[in-house]
């Protein structure tokens, strides 16, 4: 378990009590049939979060893109969504498309903090900026064709950028960071992009790391693996669980199964022992509108409802990693230190794993294409098989 030095257990369990933490789901912000979500279908998702039975409490949303998927720079309909729900938000801006497009977000970005004002920049949680692009950018993400990323130094060049268009604005105290694979995080060449962040958003799906085990029994222990291996170089700054979750329906991923009761065994196991401590958005509400995908994520059927495909209630006694409770509370005095500064301050619909972004980052093109998750593509490896990858690498530019 990496605890940060300066932070024992009671301390961590003290900041995680003095501040709100934020628990949600991921929106898109197209359909799975590539159909542009609208405020309506933003604020029919959001409300049904809020509603699910056997939950309490997830109330937030995370974002890919400011842009409303059709057009240029219209900022996002999930905002004034968010503001009718009062559903705090992880904004986002998509940064693989070159500079061009990123001014676009920033424009949109910029409009949205003058056109809402404080009703919605008292809403924000955190801005990230980019999703998986690093990983994209990776000898693993190359190999796995997994759609084009950015570089380290393009990330915190896109950073400073949004620290200048919200500074002087409600949103100027807002964290700013960056979302990736722990593989990622760990990757000695992308420290300066850690360096520019308030925060780290890490994406873990034990489900996609089949070079190892990782069958249900082992989904808990691989998880916490991902996330404590980010919080070892976080240098101290908040990690938060960004994506996260098991398919309800797929196919097989070496030892790992995707079904229904699976489903509930990793929101039982992961899910509720960081619920409450841990800034998290679940991977997902709901992923199959008006198609499924395959592999399939979502707790609802195409049919959006507030009844779950499985129990969402907490068992009374969760199992985690090492069966330490240090483990989660590292992450509660990270998360809700950040979530503090949030709070000062003040992906979509009906079906939203269809924006490209909320669908399998790794094979992402835009933030508005239709793509659900891809298990062929989005493979966060373990150890070994870097190793591997990297020394054929070698040999093939020999």
């Amino acid at each position: 378990m990496l605890l940060p030095s300066s932070l024992s257990l009671a301390t961590a369990l003290f900041v995680a009590s003095a501040s709100a933490v934020h628990q949600g789901f991921n929106y898109g912000s197209t359909n799975t049939d590539g159909s542009a979500v609208l405020q309506a279908g933003f604020q029919n998702l959001f409300t049904t979060a809020q509603k699910l039975v056997g939950t309490s409490g997830f109330t937030s949303a995370r974002l890919y893109t400011m842009v409303q998927a059709g057009t240029t720079n219209t900022p996002i309909e999930a905002i004034p969504a968010a503001i009718s729900t009062n559903t705090t938000l992880l904004l986002g801006l998509w940064a693989s498309a070159g500079q061009a497009s990123f001014n676009n977000e920033l424009a949109a970005l910029k409009s949205a903090l003058t056109q809402y004002g404080t009703k919605f920049t008292s809403l924000i949680a955190g801005i990230s900026v980019g999703s998986e692009d690093l990983y994209r950018n990776s000898p693993i993400g190359i190999i796995n064709l997994s759609g084009v990323g950015a570089n380290p130094s393009d990330l915190v060049s896109y950073i400073g950028q949004v620290r200048s268009t919200i500074a002087g604005t409600g949103a100027s105290g807002v964290p700013v960071g960056h979302v990736d694979t722990w593989t990622a995080w760990v990757n000695g060449s992308n420290v300066d992009v850690i360096k520019a962040c308030d925060f780290l958003g890490v994406d873990a799906y034990p489900y996609f790391q089949n070079t190892e085990a990782n069958s249900i029994e082992d989904g808990s222990s691989v998880f916490f693996q991902a996330y404590n291996n980010t919080l070892g170089v976080s240098t101290g700054k908040p990690v938060w669980v960004t994506e996260t979750g098991w398919p309800v329906s797929g196919k097989t991923e070496n030892l790992a199964v995707a079904s229904v009761q699976n489903a509930q065994t990793y929101w039982d196991n992961v899910g509720c022992a960081i619920f409450g401590k841990i800034n998290t958005w679940w991977y997902t509400l709901q992923d199959g509108y008006p198609t499924v995908p395959s592999p399939s994520f979502g707790l609802v059927g195409t049919t959006l409802s507030t009844t779950p495909l499985y129990n969402l209630t907490c068992p009374a006694v969760v199992a985690h990693i090492d069966n330490s409770p240090s483990s989660v509370a590292s992450g509660s005095a990270t998360a809700s230190a950040a979530s503090e500064g949030a709070a000062a301050s003040g992906s979509a619909g009906a079906g939203n794993a269809g924006s490209a972004a909320s669908g399998n980052p790794s094979s992402t093109q835009s933030p508005s294409s239709a793509s659900g998750k891809s298990g062929a593509s989005k493979v966060m490896v373990g150890s070994s098989a870097i190793a591997l990858v990297i020394a054929s690498l070698f040999l093939f530019m020999a």
